[in-house]
């Protein structure tokens, strides 16, 4: 979709058919406008002042990584995650993301991304070292200038959406503008994957490419590839403990689901989940809230559904 269009999607009316703006006529329509931090104010339902004063404060903690380690989570107060909630709903949620990005796009899934490389003879999936704290403040600032903002709009944005010089991570609008700010380097690699025929997604930080055919020199280009291509944005790609190639006589996993056939949980993952679901159906204590049981087996129909059709 080209700049023009994203710009005409943020300026329209929230009603009509699919929230979408209609096609402006005749050559008016030649080059983007420039929005103003009045028009910023007007689509997020606040007054200027109320955006100048919106405090960016936000509190820190730790969470334990899945492979080991911590991570470090900048939740937004109150007030100001309000604001960045608008954001998403009201400016960003209007602009198409690249169909690679499966990770934090509505009707996207993890089950989805998996079943992008289900029954592939290779399997490599990807990394990349401090997703959110990687992508730099001076990559919002362009974004939100394409996209037709004036200086004092996108300075107050920018305020809005970065800390410390980058995406904070926990705050509502750094997925969706991680998504849209790496646009290009998802055409970069969707175009590498279709030239040596393989399957390209992305969900978060998380990269995969599945290929046709077996082929170590194809392989081994396609991760120097993605390397220099996410160093040309500022990212790091793990190279060691993340960095897997897996082919069909090991177990291939993608975003949590074994896909040497079809997507499906992990075997360890079905006995944990039917272990709990007797221990509740006997009333006994479980390792998970009823809340997240349920869940938990949402979960599970949505993978077994997918398999289904």
């Amino acid at each position: 979709m080209d700049l023009l269009r994203q710009v005409l999607r943020i300026l329209a009316p929230e009603e009509g058919p699919a929230g979408r703006a209609p096609t402006p006529p005749g050559p008016r329509a030649e080059r983007p406008r420039t929005l103003t931090v009045e028009q910023l104010a007007d689509r997020l339902g606040l007054s200027v002042a109320d955006l100048n004063s919106t405090p960016v404060a936000y509190r820190k903690f730790q969470i334990p990584k899945r492979g080991g380690g911590w991570r470090e989570i900048s939740a937004p107060e109150p007030l100001l995650r309000d604001v960045q909630r608008r954001i998403v709903g009201r400016l960003l949620n209007r602009i198409d993301g690249h169909p690679a990005a499966l990770g934090f796009e509505r009707g996207r899934s993890t089950v989805q991304n998996a079943a992008q490389h289900a029954g592939r003879p290779v399997i490599v999936r990807m990394d990349v070292r401090d997703f959110f704290r990687s992508t730099g403040a001076n990559r919002i600032d362009g974004f939100f200038a394409a996209l037709g903002w004036d200086r004092q709009a996108t300075t107050l944005l920018l305020r809005l959406t970065t800390h410390d010089g980058a995406l904070p991570q926990g705050a509502p609008t750094s997925p969706r503008l991680s998504n849209l700010v790496n646009r290009r380097l998802d055409e970069r690699l969707t175009s590498f994957a279709s030239r040596v025929a393989a399957r390209y997604t992305r969900y978060a930080d998380d990269i995969t490419f599945s290929f046709d055919r077996d082929d170590t020199a194809t392989i081994h280009s396609t991760i120097r590839m993605v390397k220099s291509a996410l160093a040309d944005d500022g990212y790091v790609l793990h190279e060691r403990r993340k960095l897997h190639i897996r082919r069909p006589y090991e177990r291939q996993l993608v975003s949590g689901l074994v896909v040497n056939v079809r997507p499906r949980l992990a075997r360890d993952t079905r006995r944990w989940l039917r272990a709990v679901e007797h221990h509740s159906a006997a009333g006994r204590q479980t390792s998970l809230s009823p809340a997240a049981l349920a869940g938990w087996r949402a979960y599970r129909s949505m993978v077994e559904r997918a398999v289904s059709r």
